[in-house]
């Protein structure tokens, strides 16, 4: 029984690591069939280890969310709230663009008053919700601001320049655009928001 366990365990191990390959060269498309055989496992294997694509996703981006939440709980402690949660959602879109299919797993997860518990977009929102509260709070957001406006914006402008030459200059753009505004004389960004 043990020596099933370890070869489960090597072959869990063995899936993930194809699948992030795969996934960066293909984003959320990424063969499943591709992965098995790379692996040296079959079909049925990788489905027994992520049931679905959006099971494999949540494990590819495991780790790297994880250091977003940790970012945003000590953010969280800063005196500038505004410039708190900017300099957090410029590091989630940073991290949108540079992982393809980050964005589309996001796009798998819309809001729902059950959200699964392990689920990439849960553990973004209870990491980012207080930077979001507190910049309420201090009025430097909007009241009606939600987590998940904040989120789709994101994960739109991850979307929408993904085919661009530079995406991640066109991403930077588009998300200095959304936070400025458009109408002359807007309140400019704090943060990292680069030029």
């Amino acid at each position: 029984m043990t020596g099933q366990r370890s070869d489960a365990r090597r072959n869990y191990q063995r899936i993930l690591s194809v699948a992030e390959t795969e996934v960066a060269a293909h984003g959320a498309d990424a063969s499943l069939e591709r992965i098995a055989r790379t692996a040296g496992v079959g079909s049925a294997t990788v489905r027994r280890h992520f049931p679905t694509r959006q099971a494999l996703l949540e494990a590819v981006f495991h780790e790297r969310i994880g250091h977003l939440c940790d970012s945003a709980r000590r953010l969280n402690d800063t005196d500038d709230s505004r410039a708190a949660l900017l300099e957090w959602l410029q590091g989630l879109l940073d991290y949108a663009v540079s992982a393809r299919g980050l964005a589309d797993a996001l796009t798998y997860e819309p809001p729902t008053d059950q959200p699964a518990t392990n689920s990439c977009g849960n553990a973004l929102e209870e990491a980012g919700t207080p930077l979001l509260r507190h910049a309420i709070r201090d009025g430097a957001v909007k009241g009606e601001v939600t987590f998940h406006d904040l989120l789709t914006l994101s994960v739109g402008i991850a979307l929408a320049t993904e085919h661009h030459s530079e995406p991640a200059v066109q991403a930077d753009r588009l998300f200095r655009l959304a936070v400025e505004g458009i109408s002359p004389g807007s309140r400019p960004a704090d943060g990292p928001a680069r030029a």
